[in-house]
């Protein structure tokens, strides 16, 4: 059967326009019906006038309104070479330019002028793949000249994402204070806090007569609660320039103060500089260290985890292999801290009291102050400038009470108040000047159903008993005011709100699970391996890799460890990274 015929038919000829445009173009260059002459530099360009109104509104304002120039067979282009001119008049009449380092300026400028708004973006982009840290700040004032905004947005970018270089650059000691605040001022800087105090030191040592007066100001920017308090007071607060500022040397004691007074809140006038978050490029990483790997032997690797990609990467290993060492985070430090140190050699063990640091801006592990006792088995937790180490077996093999604490204030060890019950693998987290030690086991390994509250600022210890707590060998991990204590020979996770003072079920561990590690990152609970009792009550150990969102109350599999693993540390790491954020 035949179709039926269409009653209308839109043909649409995808060629014709640039065939129009190449025939304009040789009716131009054969000087054809052309009725305008552009000039510059006694050289003559003739044109139509219909395809210069179409193509700018510059030349449809000139021509399509009572200008001098409407009416006039030659018109001079002031401001524009004949070899810019030339090469916009073929970009007019063929949709093409070949655009140089050479040229791109001329060339952005004549576009701007005649409104070629195409073309000018096109040299933008030019200019934006020549982008580096060596010139990016002099793009910036070229964009500013030009007002360029996609070349100043990409310039700025590339600018604070690539700041130690830049910092480094002829150009950054010739900035204005105010752009030298906005810098300072940018959440996407990349650099940790100590460097910009450093960057700012050599901006006004660059001009000290005319900018010493700056650094008030400037000094206000730098995000105090994110450096080392080693640095703070033993460097920054002794600086000739900060010294030489009664606001600035303010600014330091009311900080000591702050730390002195053990402390989260302090006073309205430090506030808006003490409770500046972090900048968008510092994140939290997951990194996991030491353990007992694939049930063979104690492990030195240390492990960094990769959200964007989802893999793991190897970090540089332990010094020595330590078995149940106490791993905690503080000032973006990794600390290891005792354990037992295992001769593979001669198969002697001896407890350990040294501690070991990582920095990942170096990948190098340091030796640090060690702690007053040695022990293994223990735990430790950190609260504002302190690390808590309590517990643990000591040289004796007995589980000691004993708690020390370590002040990164004044790179000191010092003996606390010890826990009223001695425990042994408890669940221990800090939160709100108190440290809280949940159950255990006692050395003969029964239960305790117990929670110790420590307070910090009172060095003082309180006890309470309660038939909800039974837990050994389970992490426990803070967010917000709740205190979630993850398994410990069971499925079950609890959460302890410590402002209503009461447990709180949530969902269960998908297996019993005990011996495993817990972290926090960006308000999510993150666990790594561990062991678990299968169905048939044997103990497996496991690699497994999980995250719990407490506001769905959902847990999520994140895959599984490059190997099975337990009693190993797990703990955020805060890292600068020059990474755009994610979406």
């Amino acid at each position: 059967m035949a179709s039926r015929p269409r009653d209308s038919f839109t043909f649409r000829d995808s060629e014709l326009p640039m065939h129009l445009l190449s025939q304009l173009n040789g009716l131009r260059q054969s000087r054809v019906l052309t009725d305008v002459l552009l000039c510059s530099e006694e050289q003559e360009f003739p044109c139509h006038r219909p395809v210069l109104v179409s193509s700018s509104p510059y030349f449809r304002a000139m021509f399509c309104n009572n200008f001098l120039e409407s009416s006039q067979a030659r018109v001079n282009l002031q401001g524009i070479s004949s070899s810019v001119l030339s090469g916009i008049v073929d970009y007019v009449y063929t949709g093409c330019i070949t655009i140089t380092m050479e040229s791109v300026l001329p060339v952005m400028q004549a576009a701007s002028m005649l409104h070629y708004v195409g073309l000018f973006e096109a040299c933008s982009q030019f200019l934006q793949e020549q982008l580096s840290p060596e010139n990016c700040l002099s793009m910036i004032r070229l964009s500013e000249i030009l007002h360029c905004e996609s070349l100043r947005e990409h310039a700025k970018e590339l600018a604070v994402r690539s700041f130690s270089d830049v910092a480094a650059s002829e150009d950054f000691c010739e900035l204005s204070l105010p752009e030298l605040m906005s810098y300072l001022e940018d959440d996407r800087l990349c650099a940790e806090e100590e460097q910009v105090f450093e960057t700012l030191l050599a901006w006004i040592h660059h001009d000290p007569f005319s900018r010493r007066g700056a650094i008030h100001d400037l000094f206000k920017r730098v995000r105090l609660r994110f450096i080392h308090p080693t640095y703070l007071f033993q460097f920054i607060a002794n600086d000739p320039l900060v010294q030489s500022s009664t606001l600035c040397t303010e600014i330091i004691d009311s900080v000591r103060r702050l730390m002195l007074s053990v402390s989260s809140k302090c006073s309205r006038e430090l506030k808006p500089l003490w409770t500046t978050p972090r900048r968008y490029t510092c994140r939290e990483t997951l990194v996991v260290v030491g353990g007992r790997k694939n049930n063979e032997q104690t492990s030195r690797e240390a492990l960094l985890y990769d959200e964007r990609t989802q893999r793991w990467q190897w970090l540089a290993k332990l010094p020595l292999r330590l078995y149940k060492a106490a791993y905690v985070c503080i000032h973006s430090i990794l600390y290891v801290l005792g354990g037992l140190s295992l001769c593979m050699a001669s198969g002697d063990s001896s407890v350990s009291a040294t501690v070991y640091t990582l920095s990942l801006k170096t990948n190098q592990w340091r030796t640090a102050e060690p702690m007053l006792q040695q022990r293994y088995a223990h735990q430790s937790v950190s609260y504002l400038h302190f690390i808590f180490v309590l517990g643990g077996i000591g040289v004796d093999k007995k589980i000691t009470p004993s708690l020390e604490r370590y002040n990164s204030m004044f790179n000191l060890w010092e003996s606390m108040a010890p826990m009223p019950t001695a425990v042994l693998h408890p669940a221990v987290a800090a939160n709100d000047q108190k440290i809280y030690v949940f159950g255990g086991e006692d050395e003969l390994q029964n239960p305790v159903r117990l929670i110790q509250v420590y307070h910090i600022s009172r060095n003082l210890w309180c006890r309470l008993e309660t038939r909800t707590v039974k837990n050994v060998c389970a992490p426990a991990a803070v967010i917000e005011d709740k205190i979630y204590i993850i398994g410990g020979y069971t499925r079950r996770m609890i959460a302890y709100d410590t402002k209503a003072n009461k447990f709180v079920k949530c969902e269960n561990l998908k297996e019993r699970r005990m011996h495993h590690s817990a972290t926090v990152i960006n308000n999510k609970l993150y666990i790594t391996g561990g062991r678990v009792l299968n169905a048939h009550d044997t103990i497996e150990d496991s690699d497994c890799f999980e995250c719990y969102d407490p506001k769905t109350d959902v847990w999520t599999s994140k895959g599984s460890l490059p190997y099975k693993l337990f009693d190993h540390g797990s703990l955020p790491l805060v890292c600068v990274t020059n990474r755009p954020n994610p979406p």
